[in-house]
């Protein structure tokens, strides 16, 4: 049997893509692959979101395991959510959280792909329930041209930053494009609220001035 020779572990947070300063700051970021599930409602409450963690968890460290056993180990990447409502004045202003629809992700190395994923989804079911089982997908996101910042404290202290996160981008001449993205580099289950780390981001394009 080949011996397999282990590489070097990466952490994929110590990489551009997840790194932002305390100022808003233009990024290209490279199409990216992930485990994905969509849900609806307050992620403080709804049933949804604890099913989404649930699932996107176990099948992503089995996902781990199995890169790990062919040779390439990481860290397992920081969850992530797209943010959005019909109304988004709920999201930016109003802060009503019923209202919100989401995304919530963990980064897929790109070494790894949709068979990968398949096998790694078999071997969690057969481990235990996954509750979102039938609602979990291997995704690609590409956000191109975005604004980001990192945001140091709690999640409901975001809307400030997003108002001038906003303005910002109307001043550099630029629209709002895609989906409200946030990385979320605490474990909040670990880190008080006043001290969670958030790179929250926005896809932007040129606007389209008359």
């Amino acid at each position: 049997m080949e011996k397999v020779v282990l590489m070097d572990k990466i952490d994929f947070k110590k990489t551009d893509s997840y790194h932002a300063p305390k100022t808003f700051q233009s990024i290209d970021v490279p199409q990216m692959q992930y485990l994905m599930i969509d849900g609806h409602g307050d992620p403080n409450t709804a049933q949804a979101y604890q099913d989404a963690l649930k699932t996107l968890y176990p099948v992503a460290y089995k996902l781990k395991f199995a890169s790990k056993l062919a040779g390439r180990d990481y860290v397992m990447p920081p969850l992530e959510g797209l943010w959005w409502a019909e109304q988004m004045e709920s999201f930016t202003v109003a802060r009503d959280k019923s209202q919100w629809d989401w995304t919530m992700m963990l980064m897929v190395p790109e070494w790894l792909g949709p068979d990968d994923v398949a096998q790694a989804l078999d071997t969690a079911q057969s481990s235990g329930e996954l509750p979102a089982g039938d609602k979990i997908r291997l995704g690609c996101l590409s956000e191109g041209s975005c604004v980001q910042v990192l945001h140091i404290g709690s999640y409901d202290d975001e809307a400030p930053v997003l108002a001038r996160m906003h303005e910002f981008i109307n001043e550099q001449g630029m629209d709002l494009s895609g989906k409200h993205h946030e990385i979320y580099l605490s474990d909040p289950r670990r880190v008080q609220p006043e001290k969670l780390r958030t790179i929250l981001r926005q896809p932007v394009v040129l606007a389209s001035r008359k």
